[in-house]
């Protein structure tokens, strides 16, 4: 028998009957809490309990490696750019990621700074507070979005449906540890999961309200990450049944026309320079189409196959088993309810379609279809309780506590992994405090760029010894060197992007570190760790490490692995969300270089 049987029974109150759902596991076979009341409390009890724990989860470990961000992506896009908000007028100026999220944290700012001069000056003393109110922000999105497909899974299926895709959500790698980050790839998901939860409700009763919500959501999803306009085909799906029904083709008529005015409202609320400031929108759009279509310079993006990347990141980021139960939900709605059928599967085959045939790829960009995957993977197990349980009644309970562990499980071991990783003092802080302590300020350094660039500063105190009022004099080592001279090259691009760094590298440069007492060299991991795993692309790059090796003595070195664990090979996901159970705490292998020869002879090491 199904779960889903007619309209009729996808009302947003409790199934019919909670008998095998979570009145079965809480309390056992021969026992009730018959009632709607204790039933609504019931239910209103676990999901709050679920929240909580999203929550939780999510927030655990967000005020690693400050006062300093370390992700590249979150330290130049969005908060920065929301302090920069109270600078001018709404106008981001920058397009290649839409603005929603940006704009949000520029108002929660304002609210609890006052105005711009306290949050610049917050900003320069300690960006920390700032940080965490940013990297919180996403956390609650996030949980919003958890609250969401709930409501969603709910009124496509039943509550115990529902309730079960929005557990495998909370605990899921990917959602929970990108919630801990201020970026825009955990808030685009509420906006995915109230378009669906609109979607839903366009399906089951066709009301305005309804293709209101899917409207909105659909705009607000596309305003914080454009791929969040997945959703659209939920949408269409919902439409297109309540069309084929009888009697329902003017209602939806006149409902998609509603979905397309929302949602453009919306979007042009959350983002209205795409339309004031057209050409600039369309010219940061055009570049974050072609920045995800083009390889070249990603050094140490090793997959072949961006289609086979993303299955693998299904099954790590969302889990294994969640993955093999969607894939068993979608055969089993094929059969129940196709109309469910062709609102959850198809956005995910085309998600994965268009974004494997792209160059790049990254496991977070993946997430938009999660909830998607969620409930088809919540169906799947459900529908499994209740053929088992029919067949053994007195199991019942136990059959379905064995979906939510087999379900949720793979989930909280990383997860909570996760939270303990980032609990700890990153790499980068402890190798910083050695150099604090046993480098003169003043020194001259050789730093790689895997610190921002106020790591070489004494935040809230520059110093007076340095024309930039770094602690140390840094080589600048991400420019355009000459070897030979060991000057920047005439004409050359500035600053070298971080991903085509090692192509910069060259053996000759230690000869200029030794010349100009550029005594200590700082090597991180995850720029020498590109190298190692595209050894021909970047030869020079690796003869550069070994002059380096043969020529210093390593004066420092902190691993991010457990004692006998590690090193894991580099990828552009593992290497930095630390999701194997190898990390110990977050960063790279930083090791910390003193050279021997030239100015760096005893007795000169350290002076200005």
């Amino acid at each position: 028998m199904s779960t889903v049987e007619s309209p009729e029974r996808h009302e947003d109150a409790p199934p019919p009957s909670a008998e095998g759902g979570l009145n079965a596991l809480l309390t056992g076979p021969g026992l009730s809490l018959r009632g709607p009341g204790r039933e609504r409390l019931l239910w209103g009890s676990a999901v709050a309990v679920l929240l909580l724990l999203a929550f939780l989860l999510r927030i655990w470990g967000n005020s690693h490696g400050l006062p300093y961000a370390y992700n590249a992506d979150e330290n130049a896009h969005f908060v920065t750019r929301a302090i920069g908000l109270f600078g001018h007028d709404w106008d981001p100026n920058y397009y290649v990621n839409p603005p929603a999220y940006t704009y949000l944290v520029h108002l929660v700012l304002g609210l609890w700074y006052g105005g711009r001069e306290s949050v610049s000056n917050s900003f320069a003393a300690d960006p920390t507070e700032i940080w965490l109110i940013a990297r919180t922000l996403a956390a609650i999105l996030g949980t919003i979005a958890v609250w969401l497909l709930y409501l969603a899974g709910t009124r496509l299926a039943d509550r115990r449906v529902g309730l079960l895709a929005a557990g495998v959500f909370a605990v899921a790698f990917l959602p929970v540890f990108y919630s801990k980050l201020a970026l825009n790839d955990v808030p685009t998901l509420a906006g995915v999961c109230l378009a669906l939860w609109g979607a839903a409700g366009m399906l089951r009763h066709g009301r305005k309200r309804d293709y209101v919500t899917a409207g909105l959501g659909l705009g607000l999803a596309c305003a914080t990450k454009y791929t969040g306009g997945i959703v659209l085909l939920p949408i269409v799906a919902a439409a297109g049944a309540q069309f084929a029904a009888a009697g329902g083709r003017a209602g939806a008529l006149r409902g998609i026309l509603i979905v397309g005015v929302m949602a453009l409202a919306s979007f042009f609320v959350a983002n209205p320079y795409s339309l004031l400031d057209f050409s600039s929108f369309w010219e940061g759009l055009t570049h974050q189409s072609t920045a995800s279509g083009d390889a070249a310079g990603k050094l140490g993006l090793t997959q072949d196959s961006g289609y086979l990347y993303y299955l693998w990141s299904f099954g790590w980021g969302l889990g294994w088993v969640p993955l093999c139960f969607a894939v068993g939900g979608a055969v089993r709605l094929f059969v129940d309810e196709r109309r469910l059928f062709w609102m959850l599967v198809p956005p995910i085959v085309v998600f994965v379609l268009f974004m494997g045939s792209q160059e790049r790829y990254f496991g977070r960009w993946l997430m938009p279809v999660f909830p998607f995957a969620c409930v088809l993977a919540a169906y799947a197990a459900v529908e499994l309780a209740d053929w088992l349980g029919r067949r053994a009644p007195a199991l019942r309970p136990t059959v379905v506590a064995a979906a939510v562990v087999l379900l949720c499980g793979q989930g909280v071991v990383y997860s909570l992994h996760s939270g303990l990783v980032l609990s700890r003092e990153d790499t980068r802080n402890i190798a910083r405090d050695w150099m604090v302590l046993n480098v003169a300020a003043g020194a001259k350094v050789v730093v790689e760029p895997v610190v921002p660039d106020q790591w070489a500063q004494d935040i809230g105190n520059p110093s007076p010894i340095t024309k930039n009022g770094n602690r140390w004099n840094k080589y600048p080592l991400s420019r355009r060197i000459d070897p030979g001279t060991g000057l920047p090259v005439p004409g050359a691009a500035g600053v070298v992007n971080i991903e085509d760094f090692e192509r910069v590298l060259h053996p000759e440069l230690v000869d200029v570190f030794e010349r100009q007492a550029y005594c200590y060299v700082v090597v991180g991991s995850t720029q020498r760790g590109r190298a190692e795993v595209e050894p021909e692309a970047v030869p020079n790059a690796l003869a550069y490490y070994e002059e380096l090796e043969r020529r210093a003595e390593v004066a420092y070195e902190v691993s991010p692995y457990s004692r006998g664990k590690g090193p894991v090979a580099f990828n552009f996901d593992w290497t930095f969300n630390y999701y194997p159970l190898a990390y110990n705490r977050p960063g790279p292998t930083m090791t910390i270089y003193r050279l021997r020869g030239g100015g760096c002879a005893d007795g000169v090491t350290g002076k200005r």
